[in-house]
């Protein structure tokens, strides 16, 4: 069994979630924040949900306030950024750390299994992880990509999927 599966983390409303109940998806991990040029990305990963998650597709968005404290909000307003600006209804988790020694679990093994080009660290806001429905990490993305522009990657890991 895949490591991934092992880990979990708390819902933004506090409620534990064991990663096991991803076996069989195809899981898209990204650290996102409110109040980022690139927030505008939401919009983007909701369509990518929202044309795939019946195929099997999951988005798991983690907060984080590590790059240019551009998440400082706490669960009312990241909830209201998230759905009532962008309409999110993809599964968001506690706001965590994505580097140093207070990373998250899940970002000590996805930057492990998925080395970026300038070391492991995550860069900034907007890192996406795409793994795979046997729960291995198959790509990282930079913050820059667009949610379409995985389109092709989802569909891929979708059929080996099916």
């Amino acid at each position: 069994m895949s490591e991934f599966y092992n880990l979990s983390a708390n819902s933004l409303r506090g409620e534990p979630i064991a990663f096991e109940q991803y076996k069989g998806k195809v899981v898209l991990v990204v650290n996102v924040a409110s109040k980022c040029g690139l927030t505008p990305q939401y919009e983007g990963l909701e369509a990518l949900y929202q044309k795939y998650k019946d195929q099997g597709l999951v988005i798991l968005g983690f907060p984080c306030n590590q790059f240019g404290a551009q998440e400082p909000g706490g669960v009312s307003e990241i909830e209201q950024t998230c759905r009532i600006n962008y309409g999110v209804t993809f599964q968001m988790f506690e706001k965590i750390e994505v580097n140093g020694g207070g990373a998250h679990p899940i970002y000590k093994y996805l930057k492990k299994a998925l080395p970026g080009l300038l070391g492991n660290g995550i860069k900034w806001n907007f890192t996406k992880f795409l793994v795979g429905a046997d729960g291995q990490p198959l790509k990282r993305f930079a913050p820059t990509t667009a949610p379409k522009d995985l389109d092709g990657d989802i569909r891929k890991a979708l059929d080996q999927a099916a």
